[in-house]
């Protein structure tokens, strides 16, 4: 016998999980995460919380005006005015045409592998016994030191983990689309939404925005952690590679290739014939070291890093033009000249910001960390600050 510390699970009932979700004033922000943009909006999210809506984006006077309250939500997408959020294993619509009178239309139920989230620092393995999967979802874990046989696996899971599925307003003519960051695990190509979820790639097909279509999902691998689309091909960033995938049949993905780097949180973004990669190093996303990898994608069967960059503490990047903005924890922003891909240079940096997730739009750059939302102008070679919003 032997002491172990056992991971036991803290569960909610589905049924509590959906009546949660609701459209709700503006409240603060406890930790803001990953942002999207739509005409004059922010999206930010809140992680597993639900997202908060900012308007005034056109002329730069930012207000929050709702809180989307969406247990275990993790993304958004947005098309022609109608909103996709995650929530745990449902997919979830809203209608925000009227951003004012914003209505929750549709909840497609289980529709998500019923996933968990096994890094919990200090656990040696997790007792699931007695979790109804079918109508229960972990949300959290309760560390116990308990007494047991001595166990040979380094992490073990007693109990068993299945039981989830994994099987028009707006703009007239012109259909509208917003705008995710790297960090991105939703991504709207046409009229298919297209999610990753740890090690599956789903599908939906939205031609009819209101009642989407699950229409596919497949096995793409461990910790898939964002999803990006260029000119017809999905790239999937993972712990330990990209991934390419086509979309000439976009309700059914085809692996095209992968290319694998060293361990560690990996975002990704796409410009020409090239990928550029951060990966992330420490805690659970793998080893110490941290860069930016250049993947030459022109022969999409054989991409390969064609250079890297020692990185600090990458997280989002963007790419605009010429320049590649990158996020690099407490070292800050640097923007890199991506003009000769296999040549790239540092072109600027600045040091105090504190930087999670990037957007370039075409005039303005929107960034967020620290609970802030930033603004900033294009110079050449340089960034000009207009405007700051505290998210508290």
């Amino acid at each position: 016998m032997a002491d172990y510390v056992v991971g036991r699970p803290i569960t909610v009932s589905m049924a509590e999980i959906r009546n949660a979700v609701a459209i709700q004033e503006p409240r603060p922000t406890e930790e803001a995460g990953k942002m999207y943009q739509y005409d004059d909006f922010i999206f930010v999210n809140e992680n597993n919380k639900g997202v908060h809506i900012i308007k005034g984006l056109e002329e730069e006077r930012l207000q929050k005006i709702k809180f989307l309250n969406i247990p275990g939500n993790k993304d958004i997408s947005i098309r022609d005015g109608y909103l996709y959020a995650d929530s745990y294993l449902d997919l979830v619509v809203f209608d925000i045409s009227d951003i004012d009178n914003i209505q929750q239309l549709t909840t497609l139920e289980n529709v998500f592998p019923n996933y968990y989230n096994f890094y919990v620092e200090g656990a040696d393995w997790f007792n699931l016994e007695g979790v109804d999967f079918e109508n229960e979802i972990i949300i959290d874990w309760e560390l116990v030191v308990e007494s047991h046989p001595v166990i040979e696996y380094d992490i073990f899971i007693e109990g068993d983990i299945s039981g989830g599925q994994s099987s028009n307003g707006g703009s007239g003519n012109v259909s509208m689309t917003g705008n995710g960051g790297s960090l991105a695990r939703f991504k709207i190509v046409e009229d298919y939404l297209y999610i990753v979820q740890e090690n599956h790639l789903m599908v939906f097909e939205i031609t009819n925005l209101i009642d989407p279509v699950f229409e596919s999902t497949q096995y793409v691998g461990q910790a898939i952690e964002t999803i990006f689309h260029n000119e017809g091909f999905l790239y999937l960033g993972s712990s330990s590679g990209m991934f390419i995938y086509s979309l000439a049949v976009p309700q059914e993905p085809l692996f095209i290739s992968t290319v694998s780097h060293i361990l560690g949180c990996d975002p990704v973004v796409v410009k020409d014939n090239y990928a550029y990669v951060t990966i992330r190093g420490g805690n659970f996303c793998g080893q110490e070291v941290s860069e930016l990898d250049v993947i030459d994608i022109s022969d999409k069967n054989n991409p390969f890093i064609a250079t890297s960059v020692e990185m600090i503490e990458p997280y989002g990047l963007g790419v605009r033009d010429k320049s590649l903005y990158v996020s690099d924890g407490e070292a800050g922003i640097k923007l890199f000249n991506i003009e000769n891909p296999t040549g790239i240079f540092l072109e600027n940096e600045f040091e105090d910001i504190h930087i999670l997730d990037i957007i370039p739009l075409e005039e303005k750059l929107l960034m967020v960390g620290d609970n802030t939302l930033y603004i900033y102008h294009y110079l050449d070679g340089n960034l000009e600050l207009s405007h700051t919003f505290n998210l508290d």
